[in-house]
């Protein structure tokens, strides 16, 4: 609720399919290539070229309908819209109106704290994606680059369920990990595999829905949050002043932080949809669609669930390892070599792990293996050796193929744990800071801490703290007796 007003958010997410070709012709599906040289007859829109639809693009669609709960249509058909833009050579782009492949879905989001809120899916279909403006300080006007002409796309329509930018986000995140998970999209929004148009109403509670603007040129996930916050606003702006929300596309300016009127929203009509007359009705089999289902892997939710219940990890810190497949994976791989603490290694990859990948390096580039890994964390489980002595075996492993008992020797990292040595060490520092042992007694707890530091750094981290820690309560229990 803002202001009293209730905010209805509607998400369409258009995610490019990673297929080796584009959907109606064999040019190379690949991004960065040079300018117009991924094209040819059939995705220039050349007179007397006839498509053929790519098998891979209905299967990926089919699987993400699964993913999202959705009824598949067996058979349907592709449809024209039509409208002239400078990027679309042809006219019109290859869609599906009436009778997309997958419809009447949902997707339950985790929410922080592990609320979970179901959001419609009101459609899966498929479509082709247009070219690209070019536009430049160097030269005049704009440039098309037509290497994006046929594109295969899916675009998935959410019902209008979410009443926050905060649910938004959390269903956008969940959508990309999907994604990612099915292997069907790179999802890299930096370069456009995955993106979103925003629709935006406001209302009071009880009364109809209000008038949606659809917001374009969302290219972040942040981005969408910071419009959809502005749209509500902006909306509420207006009706508090007696005015009338205009239905209309509007283009989002992250820099500016606003939105600006496009052009008045067009609705189905004005697209002129008819079925396209040059490709065939789609059948799909029952066996391949029952096929397709059941090679799903394990999705995001289900994982960060089991992640809960087996591992004991928090909803965050588990949402967070499966947010990225290859950490998932690798975390996955080390408990199966034998890694004796889930909890440990969870802080692992969300530390040490992330704050290498987060530099763009892969881990597994790297020596690091899973089963290195879980040694490293038994030794750090077991006491062997302090975390901050694991950093530095890390740092090693990550750059050389080295034994990891070899490193902690070479470099003198184990750590002490005979009682006897730690018992004469802790004689030593209490009878130096006998006013540190007063305050202790006489109920300033942060002595404690204060005097196991001391131990530390006069054993040069060696000493196990947790023995460490033991041993100086048990010796001031003593001392308090006498």
């Amino acid at each position: 609720m803002i202001k009293g007003y209730e905010v209805v958010v509607g998400l369409e997410v258009h995610a490019e399919l990673n297929t080796k070709t584009k959907i109606y012709c064999s040019c190379r599906n690949s991004f960065g290539l040079e300018v117009n040289t991924q094209v040819c007859p059939i995705c220039l829109g050349m007179p007397g070229t006839l498509p053929t639809l790519n098998e891979k693009v209905v299967e990926y669609a089919i699987k993400m309908g699964h993913a999202l709960n959705c009824s598949i249509n067996r058979i349907c058909k592709q449809d024209r819209k039509n409208y002239f833009y400078p990027d679309l050579p042809k006219s019109y782009q290859i869609s599906q109106a009436d009778i997309p492949l997958c419809q009447n879905g949902y997707l339950d989001v985790i929410m922080e704290g592990g609320e979970v809120k179901r959001i419609g899916v009101e459609r899966i279909h498929i479509e082709e994606d247009a070219g690209k403006l070019l536009h430049s300080d160097k030269f005049d006007g704009s440039l098309v680059d037509f290497n994006r002409c046929g594109v295969p796309l899916i675009e998935i329509v959410s019902k209008p369920d979410m009443r926050s930018s905060d649910e938004a986000k959390a269903y956008l995140e969940t959508i990309r990990s999907i994604l990612k998970y099915i292997d069907i999209s790179d999802c890299k929004m930096q370069e456009g595999s995955i993106r979103c148009d925003v629709n935006v109403s406001v209302h009071k509670p009880g009364t109809p829905f209000g008038t949606r603007c659809e917001m374009k040129n969302v290219n972040s996930f942040s981005a969408a949050v910071r419009g959809i916050d502005y749209e509500a606003n902006r909306q509420i702006e207006i009706l508090e002043a007696g005015g009338t929300v205009v239905q209309e596309t509007r283009r989002w300016d992250d820099q500016k932080g606003i939105s600006v009127s496009m052009r008045t929203k067009e609705d189905a009509q004005d697209y002129r949809y008819f079925p396209e007359p040059d490709l065939l009705t789609i059948v799909v089999p029952e066996e391949k669609v029952k096929f397709l289902k059941d090679t799903l892997p394990e999705l995001p939710n289900a994982k960060i669930m089991r992640y809960v219940s087996d591992y004991g990890l928090s909803h965050y810190d588990a949402a967070m390892i499966v947010d990225i497949v290859e950490k998932s994976a690798f975390f996955e791989k080390s408990l199966e070599a034998g890694c004796k603490s889930p909890k440990l290694l969870a802080n692992w990859v969300l530390g040490e792990i992330s704050k290498f990948m987060n530099d763009g390096r892969a881990i597994e580039d790297t020596a690091l293996t899973p089963e290195k890994m879980a040694e490293l964390v038994n030794y750090i489980a077991d006491g062997k050796i302090s975390n901050a002595a694991g950093k530095t075996v890390f740092d090693i492993i990550v750059a050389e193929d080295r034994d990891i008992k070899a490193i902690i020797e070479e470099k003198g990292l184990a750590q002490v744990s005979d009682e006897s040595a730690l018992e004469n060490l802790a004689d030593e520092i209490l009878s130096a800071n006998e006013k540190s042992v007063s305050d202790y007694l006489s109920g300033k707890t942060n002595a404690l801490g204060y005097l196991v530091g001391q131990c530390m750094k006069a054993s040069k981290g060696k000493a196990n703290p947790g023995v460490m820690k033991e041993i100086i309560l048990k010796k001031i229990a003593e001392i308090s007796q006498k």
